[in-house]
């Protein structure tokens, strides 16, 4: 009763921690909400009853099992969590959805095989009890040897039709069970494939998509390969088909994640972080630990609807996330060219038309956190404010390579919430705006999506920057994107680039401000 307790307890701080991270104010927080809630879960596994599934002999060898796996995953979460760079946090949050996602397929795996054990042990015992009648009416052969074969015979259709009794009752007390353990298993294992995958991309060792020729049918087959080996698990938990069904699996994530681009990671990222959530409740219902099934729940609930909301952001649909060509070009229509050349300026004329600006809105991309440049960009817009100027944060919600990259990077810098801005709330502003600073964005300021109808881009709602009187945009070069789109924005005739590092460029503007 009291372990119950402890789970009730455990889901509603965990609940209370997710409802706080969903504000920027009270993020930090939620995390220790959540954190608490994780320990006191993870306690409830040593009180007394707990493993009320496992045999007293092998309960000590279950706890040291344990604590070895807190200490060295423990370990070594606390140290890449101290070492990680502010650029590395989506690599890392793809690499633990994937351990989250592995770790419910193992439990599932070991379930499914602990199923197994239990089936080949009534067939062992029915060969036992077999032979062992064989031996006995064998001895009385020269009594009786003209009805041995015949009470044999009747015999062993007995011990068959008791063993197929045994089976089915197995069958139908385990079947939920089973069906839930595979089911988890598949989420899981995809998710992990898959996030691996997302890791390797967002790491740069994997440089670009690979586009798989007829990649719908290949997959349609392989799910449905997969399917056919999941019902011979349900049906019959064979090992064989297990191993099968895993293989298969991991490819299917593989294949799923590969062709995605890049640029549109948040998505995918939200997506898998969704699955593992819906994992781990599958396999909480599997071994009855109510923390995992109100935790997964809650968090492939949440996972889902920051997916959709991802998803509406790129205005792509969840099915043409999964299914269209995701991140990739769905036509054969070529980009409008952009005209014009890129034109420059020095740091010293854009700290002069900061400063007289009436407001500026700065708008940070993925190229501010490779440049580590929020520090002085929040230096900058003090500097700003100081002279009377208005300055505001304008957020797009896949700008990074997570959700709510940015918003992490800003408020590492300190930058109040209370000038960050959301999209929607900040668009209408453009127009009143003197100067915007784009510091390393590009697609989600790129007015491609709003006319060129064969971009691959085109209908994602974007920031309007090239509505306001100047746009400044610090770039280190002239390449393009991260999804490799050519943005006409660096070409407009409001548009000015100031070449070079981020943070150097941020220096630079500290200094002509200082010298007006």
């Amino acid at each position: 009763m009291y372990i119950n307790l402890c789970y009730f307890i455990t889901a509603i701080v965990f609940i209370i921690g997710l409802k706080k991270m969903s504000s920027p104010k009270t993020a930090a927080n939620g995390i220790r909400w959540a954190g608490a809630a994780m320990i006191l879960a993870t306690l409830v596994t040593f009180f007394p009853g707990a493993l009320h599934s496992v045999s007293q002999d092998s309960r000590f060898a279950n706890y040291v099992l344990v604590v070895l796996a807190l200490g060295v995953g423990g370990g070594l979460a606390w140290v890449s969590g101290k070492k990680v760079k502010t650029t590395d946090l989506p690599q890392m949050i793809a690499l633990y959805n994937g351990l989250g996602g592995g770790a419910a397929a193992a439990i599932a795996a070991v379930e499914l095989m602990r199923y197994n054990s239990m089936v080949s042990s009534i067939g062992n015992q029915a060969q036992e009890a077999q032979s062992q009648l064989g031996d006995k009416l064998l001895a009385s052969v020269d009594k009786v040897s003209g009805a041995v074969q015949q009470i044999t015979n009747g015999s062993q259709q007995v011990i068959e039709s008791a063993v197929n009794q045994v089976t089915d009752k197995f069958y139908a007390d385990n079947g939920t069970a089973i069906t839930l353990a595979v089911v988890g298993a598949l989420i899981g294992t995809v998710a992990f494939s898959g996030s691996i995958i997302a890791w390797a991309k967002l790491d740069g060792r994997m440089k670009k998509s690979i586009e798989i020729p007829s990649r719908n049918l290949v997959n349609l087959a392989l799910f449905a390969a997969i399917i056919l080996f999941g019902i011979v698990v349900i049906k019959s938990c064979s090992l064989f088909a297990l191993f099968l069904f895993f293989v298969l699996t991991l490819v299917f994530g593989v294949l799923v994640t590969v062709p995605i681009g890049g640029a549109d990671m948040p998505v995918i990222i939200s997506l898998f972080n969704a699955l593992t959530g819906l994992a781990v409740a599958f396999e909480g219902l599997v071994i009855g630990n109510a923390a995992m099934m109100i935790a997964g729940t809650v968090v492939g609930s949440a996972g889902t609807l920051l997916t959709q909301l991802m998803a509406k952001a790129m205005n792509r649909s969840l099915a043409n996330v999964l299914f269209s060509g995701f991140g990739n070009s769905e036509s054969g229509a070529v980009a409008e060219e952009t005209e014009g050349s890129m034109k420059e300026i020095d740091a010293e004329d854009v700290g002069v038309m900061m400063a007289y600006a009436e407001q500026v809105v700065i708008v940070p991309g993925y190229g501010m956190a490779v440049a580590q440049a929020q520090h002085k960009i929040w230096e900058l817009s003090k500097m700003l404010i100081e002279k009377g100027v208005k300055v505001k944060f304008a957020i797009h919600p896949v700008a990074g390579r997570m959700p709510g990259h940015m918003n992490v990077l800003l408020a590492e810098a300190g930058v109040p919430y209370d000038v960050i801005y959301d999209m929607e709330d900040i668009n209408a502003d453009f127009n009143k705006t003197q100067v915007a600073l784009v510091i390393g964005a590009n697609d989600v300021v790129n007015p491609s999506a709003r006319t060129d109808t064969t971009s691959e881009i085109y209908g994602m709602p974007i920031l309007d920057v090239d509505n306001a009187d100047n746009v400044i945009v610090i770039k280190r070069g002239r390449g393009k994107g991260f999804s490799g789109i050519e943005n006409p924005l660096f070409f407009a005739d409001n548009t000015r680039m100031l070449f070079g590092d981020g943070q150097k460029m941020a220096e630079e503007l500290i200094q002509a401000l200082k010298e007006l």
